[in-house]
């Protein structure tokens, strides 16, 4: 199923896109939520980004690919950020240009897991239970904030401006991994495209992990990291992420 969220004559509600229609429903996207019955063509409403994240957290170096390539060692366990839920935007609205940084700016593409249930010290054996589904993410970062103090990392700030992590348009339910691969295209040219099997953690182990140190609540995001391809975006770029089974997210910078 694919749920997403949606904004029509001024109020905002949810459903399940089938088609060309969004069939709504009420109550909790994550618990038991209710049919009403009622269906809304597509083209009438304002797709939003497909949930409200309390917590986003975004992996570094969980792909081999880019591992491999950049010299970084294989990690012990998930090396993992924060990021700011004001970030979060929805398909097709702009990623505005940072009013106080005027340096590079990165796109990464990247697969992003939605919890549903709340997830504390979950066994591993557990954690896919605890998994809504997934969506598309652009997890955007202002490179040159990132080392630009070499006695403090700048991570938080660095991925947190306004506009910078694109979520959507849908959470899909039924979606394997394991067998699917993500592209991003930049202006129209391919900059990416890599196996999502080839993470070191996967999402269900991230689910675990992650979960041993922080409480996970449904509705939170986890963004499994990036592979080959990052690259800096000109403003008026627009930035498409693509995974089969899921769709595709777009956005313009600046």
């Amino acid at each position: 199923m694919k749920w997403l969220r949606f904004r029509h004559r001024g109020a905002e509600g949810f459903g399940v896109l089938d088609g060309e229609r969004v069939w709504v429903h009420e109550g909790s996207m994550f618990d038991a939520p209710r049919d009403t019955g009622a269906s809304l063509a597509l083209a009438e409403v304002e797709v939003l980004a497909p949930c409200r994240p309390g917590k986003i957290v975004g992996l570094w170096n969980n792909f081999r690919a880019a591992a491999e390539k950049n010299g970084w060692a294989t990690p012990a366990e998930p090396l993992y950020f924060l990021k700011s839920p004001g970030s979060v935007i929805g398909a097709r609205q702009g990623i505005p240009q940072p009013a106080s940084y005027d340096g590079r700016v990165a796109y990464e593409g990247e697969l992003a897991v939605v919890i549903g249930r709340q997830a504390r010290a979950v066994p591993r054996s557990e954690a896919a239970a605890h998994i809504f589904g997934y969506t598309m993410a652009n997890d955007v970062t202002a490179i040159e904030l990132l080392q630009r103090d070499p006695s403090f990392p700048q991570w938080t700030r660095a991925k947190s401006f306004d506009g910078f992590c694109p979520l959507g348009p849908v959470i899909e339910t039924a979606f394997d991994p394991a067998a699917a691969v993500l592209r991003t295209l930049v202006g129209g040219r391919e900059r990416q495209n890599y196996p999502l099997a080839d993470m070191f953690f996967s999402p269900a182990e991230l689910v675990s992990r992650i979960s041993q140190d922080l409480t996970l609540e449904p509705g939170d995001v986890i963004l499994c990291g990036t592979s080959l391809g990052v690259l800096p975006m000109k403003p008026g770029t627009t930035v498409e992420v693509l995974i089969e089974g899921i769709g595709s997210l777009v956005n313009s910078y600046g």
